[in-house]
């Protein structure tokens, strides 16, 4: 767990979070592909091998976590009142002490989110389908507190160098707001329009449009670093990784 990265920002002292890597762990399918700290139950791994990693995890966390199922959607699920076991949704929020928010990511990128009081945490699993609808603003409108009293930390997630995307997706960001240009580049092609999107200033843009302005994080690659990263982008069927936040 020597790799393990803790975000690097000024939250309150009683807020702890922290983001996994794919090293420390028992998993390890065909060529590796799981190899070895994979948390998600829904690739393909081998399940005692995921139960195992969990219960590894859960020995550095004050509660077994609030999993979900991901669907690359904008519903933000309060853990202290959803009493479905998984609960469907791309953002977990928390106002009670002790509780573990998470999500999963192998390239998306997970937004951390806390008070400035250290009262509220969450965290956002935000691929580019969640952001292009919304899932930042609806995350931060469901929180009971001024955004300026927010402040945000971006993890790893595929970097601007390597996410490719097409024409639609350019465009229904730049429809939205122009000066989400400024986060895509050209990308030459003989055959096909396609563009690199910078995932990190799209996140920050979008926090900033709903009102927080204490961004910290952003810009540590999942698909160039093979060694501490799953990548789907990269690999395919692969592993995944965790965000974790919780207050003490």
């Amino acid at each position: 767990m020597d790799d393990w990265i803790i975000p690097d920002w000024p939250a309150p002292n009683n807020v702890k979070a922290l983001f996994t890597t794919r090293n420390g762990g028992v998993s390890r399918g065909v060529a590796g592909r799981y190899a070895s700290f994979n948390l998600g139950m829904h690739v393909n791994d081998d399940q005692s091998d995921v139960t195992c990693n969990r219960a590894l995890l859960r020995r550095h966390l004050p509660s077994e976590p609030k999993w979900l199922q991901q669907v690359h959607g904008t519903l933000p699920i309060w853990i202290d009142s959803e009493t479905e076991a998984v609960p469907q949704g791309d953002a977990a929020l928390c106002g009670t002490r002790g509780l573990v928010c998470a999500v999963m990511v192998a390239d998306c990128l997970p937004v951390f989110l806390c008070d400035t009081a250290g009262t509220m945490v969450g965290v956002l699993h935000a691929g580019w389908r969640g952001l292009a609808e919304g899932i930042i603003a609806r995350s931060i409108a469901a929180m009971p507190v001024d955004p300026s009293n927010l402040m945000a930390w971006l993890g790893p997630a595929i970097g601007p160098h390597h996410f490719e995307v097409g024409r639609d997706v350019y465009e229904t960001f730049v429809e939205q707001h122009a000066s989400a240009a400024q986060a895509f580049m050209s990308k030459d092609n003989d055959y096909e329009d396609k563009w690199l999107a910078d995932i990190f200033l799209l996140a920050r843009q979008l926090l900033e449009s709903s009102g927080i302005d204490q961004i910290y994080g952003g810009g540590v690659c999942t698909f160039s670093d093979s060694t501490r990263f799953f990548s789907h982008r990269r690999d395919g069927e692969t592993g995944r990784m965790a965000a974790l936040i919780w207050f003490e």
